[in-house]
C-alpha cells in the first residue's frame, strides 16, 4: 500500500440483506449469512493499488448484518469541485447494461453463475458522464427522481445521438457545441450506448485528447511483489535533492508510513471504528421496548410497527480522527521510523528495537502486541529487513526469536520458511479446474475447517481453500490427501488471503519439514514411527506421567494423530495457532515432540488422577490450554532434548553442508534455530521400528555424547581431551559393563553400575558406590553406556519405572566410542 500522506482515513457503513433463519441451502447447512459473503469478495479490493484509486483498507463485521468499510478518504470530492465550477451519485452514473440487469439476488449458499455486465466498458460510460458534468457545470438528472432517471438513460437507445440528447434534457446544447473537437468525439466514444461498440479504457486512452496530457504524468508501475522472479530494485529512482525531500517530510513521519499501517496502528492506540459513526449519529441505536409491535399474531406476524429508519443506507463517510494516535506516538523519535540495520555475528537473540523499548520486550507477548508505540517499532523494523530478504534472513530469524508483529506475520513465516523464487508462475501453471478424485473429499472437508473464522467461512475463502488444496495434491504426485491438511493449509490461507500464490509455497515449504511423508498413500510406518519417538520424549521429560498413561493403555496413538498430522491446527484455534506457529517455525523437524509433551504436562495432574475413560474422555473435549505457558515450556524441553534423541529414519533427509567442521552446526547446543544435523559416521542408526518400540528411552549419538561431555577426539576424529570450561557436567554416562571391562577403557567422568548387579528382585537400585552420585543426577540427562542393547534398554527402564527423567541410551554402544581414541584407563592404584 502506498503511504499516507496528506489523505486522511474514512468509514462509512451498511446492512446486507438479512436471510431466513429458518431456511438452509442444498448440503443442508444453514445458508451463509449475506454479510460473510460481502466481507470475503471484499479482500480483492484492498489489493487495487493506484496513485489515482483511493485505497481500500479494511471491512468489518458488526449486529444485524452491519458491514463497515474503512477506505482512503479525501475531503474534497469532484461534487465539491463542481459546486465551485471548476467539477458521483449512483444511479445516474450507472452504464445502461448494469441498469438493464436488474438486482440479483441468489438463493442458495453456493456461489452462482450470472451474468456480469458490470466491468471496464461500464466504468468507460460513468466516466463519460462525469466529463459532462464537468464540461456543463452542473449534475445531470436533478430534476428526475431515480426511477424516472433510470427509465430515461434506458430509452438512449433508441436515439442516434446520446451526447446531444442529453444536452437538449439540460439546457446545455450551446455549450457543448462549444467544446473542442478532441473533447466532443471523447464524450461520444465513453456515451456510446451499446458495450460492444464501446472502447475498453485502453482503447481510450489512446485518443487524441490524452496525447498532451498523458507526457506529464509518469506511468504507474506496480512495484515488484517481495516473492518474485523480477528484480526489485529495478525501477529504484533517488531524489536528485535530498535537502528537498526532508523538507517535504517536514517531520510528519506517520504520514510516511503505509496507510494499513497506520490503520492498525490506530486501532491499538483505541479507535473503535463503531464508536466513531455512534458519535457522528450514523448508527443509531433504538431502546429495544420502542421496537415492540402494536398488535401481533399467534404465527407470528406482527403490525404497528413503522420500519426502522436507522437500517436505511446512509453514505455519509466518517473522517477517522488521527489526533489521539499522533498524541499517543508524539514522543517517539524520527530514528525510529528510520532504523539502521548493522549486521550482527552473534548466535544470540537480538534485537534492534530502540533502547527505551527493552522494558516492554520483556513484558507478557499479549501485551506486547497490544502496545502501540511497541508494535510501530517492530512493524518498521521487520518491514525494512523484510524488503532486504533474502539478504537480511539472518536478522530476519534473529528479530523473530523476539516476537513476531501480527500485521507482517504472514511475509515473515514465509521468509523463515525459505519461500524464494517466482511464485506466482509456478502456481498460476498449476492446473487446479480438471475434476481429481480428491475433488469431493475436499469439498465434504472445506465447511468444517475454523468456520467460526468470518473470512474461512466466506464462500471466497472456500474457493481460495479448494484452490490451494488442489494446487498442492496436483502438484505432489508422490503424495495423497489426507483429512487434516485443511486445516494445515487455514493459517497460511488466512495471512495470505489475496494471495494464494504466497500460501501454497508457504504451505509446500511447511509440509516437507515438519511433516515429511506424512501424505504417502501408505503412511503408517512414518506415523508409528513417529508416535514412538513421542513416547520416548514423554518418558524422557516425565517418567511419572509416561509410567502412568502405559499402566492405563493410554498411548499416543488414541489422542496425537490429529496434533501431528495437522501441526495441532485442528486442536486450536487460529489465534493460539499464530503464537504456536511464531515458535514452531524457528524450531527444527522436532520441536513438536516438545509442543505434544507440553500440552501433556499442562493436563499432567487431571490425567495422572484419571483411568482410561476418563481419559477419552478428556482429550475428546480438550481442555483450555494455555498457549503462551506451551510455547515457554515447549523451549525448555526443546533446550534439555539431545538432537539426535529425537532422531527417524523417515524425517526429511538432512541438506549437504559445506561446514569444514564435518557439518556439526554452530549454533548452541541448545537452541531453537538449530537444524537437522548431517549424518556423519558418529550419527544413529536406523533399527526396525519393533525394536524401537521395545525401548521405553530415546537413544542419542555418539556423536552428540562428544559434545555433551565436552570432549574433543583424535586421529581423523579430533584430539582425546576434555574441553577446558568451568562450568558443572551437562550429564552423567553410566556404563553398565562388568567392572573388568570398565577397567580396560571407559569415557571419561563415567561411572560403573555393571547390569548384572544394578537392581534387586523388587526392582530397587541396589546400593553401592556411585547410588548416591546418580541419585545426586537425577534431573540431568543420563546416559546409559554398554555392549548389549537389550541391557542398556532394562537399564534404562528400571530407571524411568523409577521417576528418573532425561535418561538415554547410547546408541551403537561402548563400540561405537572405541574408534574415536576417546576411551580412557584409569591409573594403577599404588
Amino acid at each position: 500500500m502506498f503511504p499516507l500522506k496528506d489523505a486522511e482515513m474514512g468509514a462509512f457503513t451498511f446492512f446486507a440483506s438479512a436471510l431466513p433463519h429458518d431456511v438452509c441451502g442444498s448440503n443442508g447447512l444453514p445458508l451463509t449469512p449475506n454479510s460473510i459473503k460481502i466481507l470475503g469478495r471484499f479482500q480483492i479490493l484492498k489489493t487495487i493499488t493506484h496513485p489515482r484509486l483511493c485505497q481500500y483498507v479494511d471491512i468489518s463485521r458488526g449486529k444485524h448484518e452491519r458491514l463497515v468499510v474503512v477506505a482512503e478518504h479525501c475531503e474534497r470530492s469532484l461534487e465539491d469541485l463542481l459546486r465551485e465550477r471548476k467539477p458521483v451519485r449512483y444511479p445516474s452514473y450507472l452504464a445502461p447494461e448494469v441498469i438493464a440487469q436488474g438486482i440479483f439476488k441468489t438463493t442458495d449458499h453456493m456461489p452462482s453463475k450470472k451474468p456480469l455486465p458490470s466491468g471496464p466498458k461500464s466504468d468507460v460510460w460513468s466516466l463519460g458522464i462525469i466529463l459532462f458534468e464537468l464540461c456543463v457545470g452542473r449534475k445531470l438528472f436533478q430534476s428526475l427522481d431515480i426511477s424516472e432517471r433510470l427509465k430515461f438513460l434506458l430509452t438512449l437507445d433508441c436515439v442516434d445521438d446520446t451526447l446531444i440528447v442529453l444536452a437538449e434534457e439540460h439546457g446545455c446544447l450551446d455549450i457543448i457545441k462549444e467544446l473542442p473537437e478532441t473533447v466532443i468525439d471523447l464524450l461520444n466514444k465513453c456515451l456510446t450506448f451499446h458495450p460492444s461498440k464501446r472502447p475498453t479504457p485502453d482503447q481510450l486512452m489512446k485518443d487524441k485528447v490524452f496525447s498532451e496530457v498523458s507526457p506529464l504524468y509518469t506511468p504507474f508501475t506496480k512495484p515488484a511483489s517481495l516473492f518474485s522472479s523480477s528484480l526489485r530494485c529495478a525501477d529504484l529512482t533517488l531524489p536528485e535533492d535530498i535537502s528537498q525531500l526532508c523538507k517535504d517530510i517536514n517531520n510528519d513521519y506517520l504520514a510516511e508510513r503505509s496507510i494499513e499501517e497506520v490503520y492498525y496502528l490506530w486501532c491499538l492506540a483505541g479507535g473503535d471504528l463503531e464508536k466513531e459513526l455512534v458519535n457522528k449519529e450514523i448508527i443509531r441505536s433504538k431502546p429495544p421496548i420502542c421496537t415492540l409491535p402494536n398488535f401481533l399474531f399467534e404465527d407470528g406476524e406482527s403490525f404497528g410497527q413503522g420500519r426502522d429508519r436507522s437500517s436505511l443506507l446512509d453514505d455519509t463517510t466518517v473522517t477517522l480522527s488521527l489526533c489521539q494516535l499522533r498524541n499517543r506516538l508524539k514522543d517517539v523519535g524520527g530514528e525510529a521510523f528510520y532504523p539502521l540495520l548493522e549486521d550482527d555475528q552473534s548466535n544470540l537473540p537480538h534485537s534492534n528495537s530502540n533502547n527505551e523499548l527493552s522494558a516492554a520486550a520483556t513484558l507478557p507477548l499479549i501485551i506486547r502486541e497490544k502496545d502501540t508505540e511497541y508494535q510501530l517499532n517492530r512493524i518498521i523494523l521487520f518491514d525494512r529487513l523484510l524488503k532486504a530478504y533474502p539478504y537480511k534472513k539472518n536478522q530476519i530469524w534473529k528479530e523473530a526469536r523476539v516476537d513476531i508483529p501480527p500485521l507482517m506475520r504472514g511475509l515473515t513465516w514465509a521468509a523463515l520458511l525459505g519461500v524464494e523464487g517466482a511464485i506466482h508462475a509456478k502456481y498460476d501453471a498449476i492446473d487446479k479446474d480438471t475434476p481429481i478424485p480428491t475433488d469431493r473429499q475436499i469439498e465434504v472437508d472445506i465447511p468444517r475447517c475454523h468456520q467460526y473464522d468470518e473470512l474461512l467461512s466466506s464462500p471466497e475463502g472456500h474457493a481460495k481453500f479448494r484452490r490451494v488444496l488442489k494446487a498442492w495434491v496436483v502438484s505432489h504426485p508422490d503424495l495423497v490427501y489426507w483429512q487434516g491438511l485443511d486445516s494445515l493449509c487455514a493459517p497460511f490461507l488466512y495471512l495470505n488471503f489475496n494471495n494464494e500464490a504466497l500460501a501454497y509455497a508457504c504451505m509446500s515449504a511447511f509440509i516437507p519439514k515438519y511433516l515429511y511423508n506424512f501424505f504417502l498413500k501408505d503412511n503408517s510406518h512414518v506415523i508409528q514411527e513417529y508416535l514412538t519417538v513421542f513416547s520416548q520424549m514423554i518418558a524422557f521429560h516425565d517418567p511419572e506421567l509416561s509410567n502412568h498413561l502405559n499402566e492405563i493403555g493410554f498411548i499416543p496413538d488414541l489422542y496425537a494423530i490429529p496434533w501431528f498430522l495437522t501441526m495441532f491446527t485442528h486442536v486450536f484455534p487460529l489465534h493460539k495457532i499464530f503464537h504456536l506457529w511464531d515458535t514452531l517455525l524457528l524450531g527444527n523437524s522436532s520441536f513438536p515432540f516438545c509442543i505434544g509433551v507440553a500440552i501433556l504436562q499442562q493436563l499432567r495432574d487431571r490425567l495422572l488422577a484419571n483411568g482410561f475413560n476418563e481419559c477419552i474422555l478428556l482429550f475428546s473435549d480438550l481442555p483450555e490450554i494455555d498457549i503462551e505457558r506451551c510455547v515457554r515450556e515447549s523451549i525448555n524441553l526443546f533446550c534439555w532434548t539431545p538432537k539426535s534423541a529425537t532422531y527417524r529414519q523417515h524425517a526429511q533427509p538432512p541438506k549437504p553442508s559445506s561446514d569444514s567442521s564435518g557439518g556439526r552446526s554452530s549454533a548452541p547446543y541448545f537452541s531453537a534455530e538449530c537444524p537437522d544435523p548431517p549424518k556423519t559416521d558418529l550419527s544413529r542408526e536406523s533399527i526396525p521400528l519393533n525394536d524401537l518400540k521395545s525401548e521405553v528411552s530415546p537413544r542419542i549419538s555418539a556423536e552428540d555424547l562428544i559434545d555433551l561431555c565436552e570432549l574433543t577426539v583424535t586421529g581423523h576424529f579430533k584430539t582425546p581431551s576434555k574441553k577446558t570450561k568451568s562450568s558443572k557436567p551437562k550429564l552423567l554416562v553410566v556404563d553398565i559393563r562388568n567392572s573388568e571391562d570398565f577397567i580396560r577403557g571407559h569415557i571419561s567422568g563415567s561411572i560403573n553400575i555393571p547390569f548384572s548387579a544394578a537392581f534387586t528382585a523388587e526392582g530397587e537400585l541396589t546400593q553401592g558406590p556411585y547410588t548416591a552420585m546418580l541419585q545426586n543426577f537425577k534431573g540431568k540427562v543420563i546416559v546409559i553406556v554398554g555392549h548389549v542393547a537389550k541391557h542398556t534398554a532394562e537399564f534404562a527402564a528400571h530407571l524411568v519405572k523409577m521417576k528418573y527423567p532425561r535418561i538415554c541410551i547410547l546408541d551403537g554402544g561402548i563400540n561405537k566410542i572405541k574408534p574415536t581414541g576417546l576411551l580412557t584407563i584409569p591409573s594403577p592404584q599404588i
